[in-house]
């Protein structure tokens, strides 16, 4: 019998752990297993705010794939772009910008998702995002150039401007970040003696009426004391009506003089899952409780990619897509598609939410581990316990454990690489949302392979 050819899309959380399952499981005779992802690397994205902060150095969250070496995937280098699910094609574009089109029996689409913007003047153009290394790496390089600029300027008005910063999105990103980067700033201070302390401002906007709603009132309520303690200024029910390059314009009418406007409101599943003109239920995949997507034969979804529905909770409730789902829902996508090829029984998803946990910085932290709340020092136990050993590998955890001590010891280090400095980055830059074929662009290029086949 021919191997089967099972194709996973996305090195996240998901994917990753779909393919070491399959590896585990699955004997070299019965299938070839290839996983497509445009970087060598899987991310831990919850600890991005930590790499802005310069808490973290980027290598520390990013797990090598290549790593291992008894690893039989073959690692495609490139992003889907298009998936035909009748052709059973996947079209690829490399990191070079060649088009191919990979074959499967099987395709586990774990591709993540994009951030979320809304059609807001000078949104795209003038904000920044917190969804790659490559943005963490950036805002934090932008924010430590914007003291740098303030400290030179001999105009008042300029350094207003760069001496504010503003954060849009109440959730966990954002609020991480803004209080990750006020720490940053707060401390650069001693190393920036003609800055004026009351000249660096910090806003958290939000539409929602509360920060956090996951976390409940009580401790949405601690997030926002800490974070108003720090003095950063929080707004909710508020959002951006206009973004400029030297100012913002928030929903309730105020203009503020502003270089840097970071967008953490939300995410949207990858701009892939239209390619299969497929079901869909809040713009992610509808799928059964085995992760099958509905009327495709041989497509699995997961992670933001899949609307899984919520065992626990019933009803129509879905999964989150956190990374708890995710690394889960890949094990049984696996041993779905396992026993798909094996004709075996297929099994449901089903997992309790173990809890969230937001680090605020220092000992600033508030957790909710199954259903507990805690405040302070153990909520920052447990969060960054949490994320330590959620760390796929040794080496990762050595390295973030390492980062972590040596912060705490000798303090942040204000330096910054020029990282793309002549250059104002925008949002599209990062996250590369243009490149995605329509369905039609999908079935026209599948049915010429076909011809010419």
């Amino acid at each position: 019998m021919a191997r089967s050819r099972i194709l996973v899309v996305g090195a996240g959380f998901g994917g990753v752990e779909c393919v070491q399952r399959l590896e585990r499981k699955l004997g070299p005779a019965e299938a070839e297993i290839s996983l497509v992802t445009p970087l060598s690397y899987q991310l831990y994205l919850p600890l991005l705010p930590q790499v802005a902060a310069g808490v973290l150095t980027p290598q520390s969250v990013a797990v090598s794939l290549r790593r291992s070496r008894r690893h039989r995937t073959r690692i495609i280098p490139g992003g889907a772009i298009g998936v035909d699910p009748k052709a059973k094609i996947c079209v690829i574009r490399m990191i070079t910008g060649e088009i191919v089109d990979q074959p499967y029996d099987y395709i586990v689409l774990a591709p993540g998702s994009i951030t979320r913007t809304f059609d807001i003047p000078g949104l795209v153009d003038n904000a920044r995002g917190m969804k790659t290394l490559a943005e963490a790496a950036y805002v934090r390089d932008h924010v430590i150039a914007q003291l740098d600029l303030a400290d030179a300027s001999t105009d008042d008005k300029e350094r207003e401007a760069r001496l504010r910063f503003v954060v849009v999105g109440g959730g966990y990103a954002g609020t991480e970040t803004a209080a990750s980067l006020q720490r940053v700033t707060s401390g650069a201070l001693r190393r920036y003696p003609r800055l004026d302390p009351k000249q660096i401002k910090w806003h958290l906007i939000d539409i929602a009426p509360g920060l956090m709603p996951e976390l409940g009132g009580k401790l949405g309520a601690t997030a926002l004391g800490i974070l108003r303690r720090r003095g950063i200024e929080v707004s909710l029910g508020v959002s951006i009506a206009k973004a400029g390059p030297h100012e913002v314009t928030f929903t309730d009418g105020r203009v503020l003089p502003c270089r840097t406007l970071i967008w953490t409101a939300g995410v949207v599943a990858s701009p892939l899952i239209g390619t299969l003109d497929a079901e869909t239920v809040h713009g992610r995949l509808k799928v059964s409780p085995e992760l099958r997507v509905a009327g495709l034969d041989g497509v699995f979804a997961l992670g933001d990619a899949g609307a899984v529905p919520d065992l626990t909770k019933g009803g129509d409730a879905i999964c989150p897509p956190t990374a708890q789902h995710a690394e889960r829902q890949g094990r049984t996508a696996a041993d779905n598609v396992i026993a798909t090829v094996r004709n075996q029984r297929l099994r449901r998803y089903e997992h309790k939410d173990l809890g969230l946990v937001v680090d605020l910085g220092g000992k600033d932290a508030v957790s909710k581990p199954m259903g507990v709340e805690l405040r302070g020092l153990p909520a920052q136990v447990v969060a960054r316990g949490y994320h330590w050993s959620a760390l796929r590998t040794n080496v990762a955890k050595a390295r973030v454990l390492t980062n972590w001590v040596l912060n705490a010891v000798a303090g942040d280090d204000f330096v910054r690489t020029g990282f793309r400095a002549q250059k104002p980055a925008s949002l599209h830059d990062f996250e590369y949302t243009k490149i995605y074929l329509t369905p039609e662009q999908v079935r026209e290029r599948t049915a010429a392979l076909t011809v010419r086949g």
